[in-house]
């Protein structure tokens, strides 16, 4: 795609941005970085464990997960990705893909070369430094999904994922903390806590029995802040949205 629609790009330069200061010519960089963009449905994958990936992944618009597959068959989403995320800038360093990368809904990929990414990278320091502190936010991310699978009981993790994924909504410049709409399935839900489909009906129910959600359908209401991050044990320093 020419360099004149690099406007689609726009959501790297924003996301890059709050991770280094980037200076003009940094952000013309980014914006100059050839690419093709693709609509895929939603439940398809993007990256598959054990692929050798030669391009990044760029969401545009929609929303993705990256899981990794037991023996048995049994799936775990290990991260939920939204608009403005690269899903694989790990792969500018490492050869082969070692966990999948799904659609949620219907999105828009931007794919580019990841030559040219790394190459950006090292050409323009900041920008390096934006995609290494990319890659160390995704880490604490799994960190505290560690803990959260690990160690909290089951109300507790439904509420910290609803909390988390508000968080990060707004902070990509879309969505209301207050009130959104949930792409992810109850299934899909599941697979990322730990929990039965179920279990997970059973917990946002009792969410809302206390108080501290509403239910129509997809969309939550988060009725008291406060008190859903307590519930939760939410504290979002593990997002380093000021990075």
């Amino acid at each position: 795609m020419p360099a004149s629609d690099g406007n689609l790009l726009e959501p790297l330069v924003s996301k890059l941005s709050k991770l280094a200061a980037l200076s003009a010519a940094d952000r013309a960089a980014i914006l100059a970085l050839p690419f093709t963009t693709e609509e895929v449905r939603a439940g398809r994958y993007l990256i598959r464990e054990g692929s050798s990936p030669d391009r990044c992944c760029l969401l545009l618009r929609g929303f993705a997960c990256r899981s990794k597959m037991s023996a048995n068959g049994g799936r775990q989403i290990v991260s939920f990705h939204l608009q403005g995320d690269l899903l694989d800038v790990q792969h500018l360093l490492l050869r082969v893909a070692d966990h999948n990368v799904e659609t949620i809904t219907d999105v828009m990929v931007a794919w580019i070369a990841k030559d040219d990414l790394s190459r950006l990278g090292f050409e323009y320091p900041d920008i390096g430094r934006a995609l290494w502190r990319d890659t160390l936010v995704d880490a604490s991310i799994f960190r505290e999904w560690v803990l959260n699978v690990g160690r909290r009981d089951a109300k507790v993790r439904i509420a910290h994922m609803l909390c988390e994924f508000a968080a990060r909504c707004v902070a990509a410049g879309f969505g209301s903390a207050e009130r959104f709409e949930l792409p992810m399935t109850q299934e899909q839900i599941g697979d990322a806590t730990g929990l039965t489909p179920v279990h997970v009906n059973r917990m946002l129910r009792v969410l809302g029995e206390d108080g501290v959600i509403a239910r129509a359908g997809r969309t939550i209401k988060i009725a008291d802040w406060e008190r859903m991050r307590q519930v939760a044990d939410f504290d979002a320093t593990y997002l380093h949205a000021a990075a």
